[in-house]
């Protein structure tokens, strides 16, 4: 695994964090000088890579695509691959991003400024492109499995960790690098502020995103990038990888309906074929990575959706956008890492700011405060835009 986010960018400092209950969620003033109503971003530090990729090649990435980087450099590291394992072995890669809004913005606007396409620079259409970061990661670490780039809005990240999954259990590859990007600059969000969808509650912003709890108001835009290794086992074995953890099952459907309304009957669907698909029952499951942004509507559905599929089976649930806001086009894959980190500590980080339940939220065993809790297996959720939904259960080994 590999993390790159507001509350850390290595799994160590990112464990603590959430162990210690810090949020990434700051005020950037000068958003209020574009006229968002809201200034409140998860705050990710930009990659100063210039001592690991040269110049040309630091021009063709956009700052999703260095976050992406960054995350996949240390899971390949983690995962104990080298270079050489790359050029001999064909390794995949399926990974999430659905905007590349500064990149497409930036080089339109040289356009009409000077009235010349030529000037709008060399890297401008491998920046602007949406399968910019795999293009990007493929070529700097020299992959020739499958390459594909997954837009499915705030389940990007979590469908390209059930597509690899899927890739491998049907012999297609041995490995497949896996993950989800999101860049964290205001034209990637600020049609998100247009139709008031974030939290306007900036007087303190650790306490704005406030998943389930009956006085939210908004999510908290946020981003960087996780990636995950993905490996058949066996061939794991043979290598001697440091295996953590096994995908057991992936569930996924599409509401629908409305294209920003979420239902209950879509997630429902998702839950149930991801513990049909993974072959457990609803008490094997210890603990539950909500998707729950903070809004009104997503959270009360979830909430009945989760209740629906495992009533009171009193299974600790919590959001970690609670701690880092939305992480949207990463959310999946990163929620996916948090639990595991969360899992190898015998420990459920705090769903920040749950003072209030509502009438839905009180029906599950939402974590207000950490908890000292072992667990093996945990399910993470991730639905999005256009009603599309994704569910994941990970065990560890």
């Amino acid at each position: 695994m590999g993390i790159y986010s507001c509350i850390g960018t290595s799994l160590e400092s990112v464990k603590q964090a959430l162990y210690d209950g810090v949020s990434g969620i700051v005020l950037d003033a000068g958003r209020h000088d574009w006229g968002f109503r809201c200034a409140l971003t998860g705050k990710v530090p930009v990659p100063d890579l210039k001592s690991v990729l040269d110049r040309h090649q630091r021009s063709l990435m956009p700052e999703e695509a260095m976050y992406a980087y960054c995350a996949t450099s240390d899971a390949v590291k983690n995962a104990g691959i080298d270079e050489n394992y790359f050029l001999q072995e064909e390794v995949g890669l399926i990974y999430g991003n659905d905007s590349t809004a500064e990149a497409v913005i930036q080089g339109l606007d040289r356009i009409r400024q000077y009235k010349d396409t030529t000037l709008c620079g060399a890297g401008t259409i491998f920046k602007s492109m949406n399968s910019t970061v795999t293009m990007n990661l493929a070529c700097l670490f020299h992959l020739r499995g499958i390459n594909l780039t997954i837009s499915a809005a705030c389940a990007s990240g979590s469908h390209s960790i059930g597509l690899g999954t899927m890739m491998i259990r049907n012999g297609l590859q041995n490995m497949v690098i896996v993950g989800g990007t999101q860049e964290t600059n205001p034209y990637a969000v600020a049609s998100f502020d247009g139709i008031s969808a974030f939290s306007v509650r900036e007087n303190i912003p650790s306490q704005a995103s406030r998943p389930f709890d009956r006085d939210r108001d908004g999510l908290v835009p946020s981003g960087g990038a996780a990636t995950l290794v993905l490996e058949e086992y066996e061939h794991a074995v043979r290598r001697g990888a440091p295996i953590i953890a096994e995908v057991l099952g992936w569930g996924f459907s599409s509401n629908g309906e409305h294209i920003s309304t979420p239902n209950v009957e879509g997630p429902v669907k998702s839950l149930e074929m991801c513990l049909k698909n993974a072959g457990v029952g609803i008490r094997d499951i210890g603990y539950i990575n909500a998707h729950a942004t903070s809004t009104p509507i997503g959270d009360k559905k979830e909430a009945q959706a989760l209740y629906q599929v495992f009533g009171d089976a009193a299974i600790p649930v919590t959001s970690t956008k609670s701690q880092t806001g939305h992480e949207m086009w990463m959310a999946g894959a990163s929620e996916v890492i948090y639990s595991i980190l969360m899992m190898q500590g015998d420990f459920v980080a705090a769903n920040l700011n749950f003072d209030h339940p509502d009438e839905d939220s009180a029906k599950l065993h939402i974590a207000g405060q950490r908890l000292n809790h072992h667990f093996n297996t945990f399910l993470s959720n991730s639905f999005g835009f256009g009603g599309t939904n994704s569910s994941l259960i990970i065990r560890s080994i």
